[in-house]
């Protein structure tokens, strides 16, 4: 089924889309990835385009902008913009409007970003490209820029690489980069994707106030229907390249007609579905056949009381040097993990929350060995993790990247790449790799076929369950996961889940989940740790971090959780650019010494000194 909007009221809208259908050449065929789809966007709204991981919302925006290749590519319908057709202009017209006129937000920053240029440069390049103003003019206002989108200690970091910033750090320059001349219309493709909650909620604030200031129309490419609930005016639902439903946001989700969008609602992990679970509880599975949600299958915990502990750490601290330019002196210590301790037992998911920067993904990499420690211990199954080889260490632990693409070599067909680990380590032979490979695809929603493409050819969310599958395929005791569902649409991400659970009931695994989507967090984790500014704030069961928060900043995160639910869109209050701090201190500071508070049986809470006040 095709759904054409078309606007016929009085004011022009922004922007309208008209059978727009895109194809790809593949073997010498032309296979259709969009069809016919059409929409429009008024001065001042907002219209998100939402749909499962390849279903072509991504391809549709890329057309719109003229950025897919025009080898192997053919595009027909029409995209007016203020009543100019964009598919008609060529490239030296289009460049005048992306970028001033339009801009679009990527979903993966870290490719997008130019890994040679300073980040203020790249803010500063659109501004100067597109503006008549000095060099200082436009390093003033990409300094702005990076302060609107709470950057920390931006004048000091505006001369720093992507390189030397967190994931969500990374997606806020971008968003930087993409407003810098304050455009017509925005495009953003999954642009909160790699943000925590708190972050999140002030980007999208950050829009929303922007749109009440300049009229600014957006289209916003997700799969976050919390998101989705929070910002957009429509909906546009896409299946297999097909627009199967559009409408208001709050007819979408108070009145879906199509079992898709019923399916793709039912999926929406949602904050306090846990309420009264002892343990993790799998998805519900939506049946596309009968559109009805099936019923979990009951299962024993997987966390005996009993069960040994897999990995223990003890007072963890790392810290990274800045520099000065000139003379390569000590200027300032960036304190990213200071005094972290847990434990992770057999068959136990602990999962480690908290904004971008905090410190969460440089501690999955310190408990993994990826990164040296400045002081502290890591017990991996009773053994200290530095005296254990590194090739014996690839059998116990593995992890799973925050990035999917930068962690996959691109000349890798990904059956190679999911396989890489067995023909280093000489575990198989290379009919067995190519059984694995194909075993491992089905076992994240893919199929075995696949394993002879690139990981180009794959959209974020597939190439993340690539990643999944490679971590899996030593069959390790522990997997680091960082943000390993962030990248994938919502009913991709219930399967991803269910799946870990599976294998944590067959082999026992140890997961520490790292996340920012407190949703399924509440929905996965035996335990949760909270960490704020490099140390943890709060720790304990998961029944007690949801439903009995005590510290400040579990509160804060609790609370700026996006609620699928348009009806319940004003009722989150914004969160403030003061609270957000940075972690770079003075070479000569000392970390004041903590202590913690405890609530009850394995929960603990760091008492709150004159820096929370």
């Amino acid at each position: 089924m095709t759904v054409t909007q078309d606007h016929t009221t009085a004011r022009q809208p922004l922007l309208r889309v008209r059978d727009l259908t895109v194809g790809f050449r593949r073997d010498g065929q032309w296979g259709d990835v969009v069809r016919k789809v059409g929409f429009g966007v008024d001065p001042g709204e907002t219209l998100a385009v939402v749909g499962e991981s390849g279903s072509g919302k991504s391809v549709t925006s890329m057309a719109l902008m003229q950025l897919l290749p025009r080898d192997g590519t053919r595009v027909s319908g029409q995209v007016l913009f203020r009543g100019t057709d964009l598919l008609t202009l060529d490239e030296r017209q289009m460049q005048r409007i992306r970028g001033n006129r339009i801009s679009m937000i990527f979903q993966e920053p870290m490719t997008s970003l130019n890994p040679v240029m300073t980040i203020g440069a790249q803010i500063a390049e659109s501004i100067l490209m597109h503006r008549r103003v000095s060099p200082a003019q436009a390093r003033a206002e990409a300094l702005a820029m990076m302060d609107r989108v709470r950057i920390p200690s931006a004048k000091s970091r505006y001369d720093d690489f992507p390189h030397q910033f967190s994931g969500g750090m990374r997606q806020r320059v971008m968003i930087a980069a993409a407003l810098a001349c304050q455009p017509e219309l925005l495009i953003a493709d999954e642009p909160t994707t790699a943000l925590d909650v708190t972050i999140q909620a002030q980007v999208l604030d950050l829009i929303k106030e922007l749109q009440a200031e300049s009229g600014m129309g957006v289209i916003f490419i997700t799969h976050d229907m919390g998101v989705v609930a929070e910002v957009s005016d429509r909906t546009l639902v896409m299946y297999h390249g097909d627009a199967v439903e559009t409408g208001t946001t709050p007819q979408i989700f108070d009145h879906p007609a199509q079992t898709y969008t019923r399916a793709l609602l039912s999926a929406v992990p949602r904050l306090g579905s846990m309420a009264g679970q002892a343990g993790p509880v799998p998805y519900p599975v939506f049946d596309m056949a009968s559109g009805q949600l099936g019923v979990p299958e009951a299962r024993p915990d997987t966390l005996r009381a009993d069960a040994p502990s897999l990995l223990e750490v003890s007072d963890l601290s790392k810290r990274f040097v800045v520099e000065s330019k000139l003379l390569k002196r000590t200027v300032a210590r960036v304190h990213a993990v200071e005094g972290v301790s847990f434990t992770l037992r057999r068959g136990e998911t602990l999962s480690i929350v908290g904004e971008s920067g905090c410190g969460k993904s440089t501690t999955g990499k310190l408990v993994t060995g990826l990164h040296p420690r400045d002081s502290g211990r890591v017990m991996l199954d009773g053994r200290e993790l530095s005296t254990i080889p590194v090739a014996q260490r690839a059998h116990d632990i593995q992890m799973i990247f925050q990035d999917p693409y930068a962690s996959l070599n691109p000349r890798l067909r990904v059956g190679d790449a999911i396989t890489e680990p067995l023909r280093i380590h000489g575990s198989a032979t290379a009919a067995q790799q190519r059984e694995i490979a194909a075993q491992l695809l089905l076992r994240v929603g893919l199929k075995p076929e696949m394993a002879s493409r690139y990981p180009h050819e794959f959209s974020g969310g597939q190439r993340q369950r690539i990643c999944v599958a490679r971590a899996l395929v030593m069959k390790p005791k522990v997997i680091v996961a960082d943000e390993a569902v962030s990248a994938l649409d919502v009913t991709m991400k219930t399967q991803v889940v269910n799946l870990m659970m599976d294998l944590q009931q067959e082999m026992g695994l140890g997961f520490v989940f790292i996340s920012h989507d407190m949703a399924v967090v509440e929905r996965i984790s035996h335990r949760i740790a909270v960490m704020y500014l490099g140390e943890i704030v709060e720790i304990g069961p998961r029944a007690a971090i949801f439903e009995d928060p005590r510290h400040p900043y579990t509160r804060r995160l609790l609370s700026a959780v996006p609620v699928p639910d348009p009806a319940r869109r004003h009722q989150r209050a914004a969160i403030a650019a003061s609270e957000l701090r940075s972690p770079v201190r003075a070479p000569d500071y000392r970390h004041p010494v903590r202590q913690y508070t405890q609530i009850s049986d394995d929960h603990f809470v760091l008492e709150t000194g004159a820096d929370w006040q």
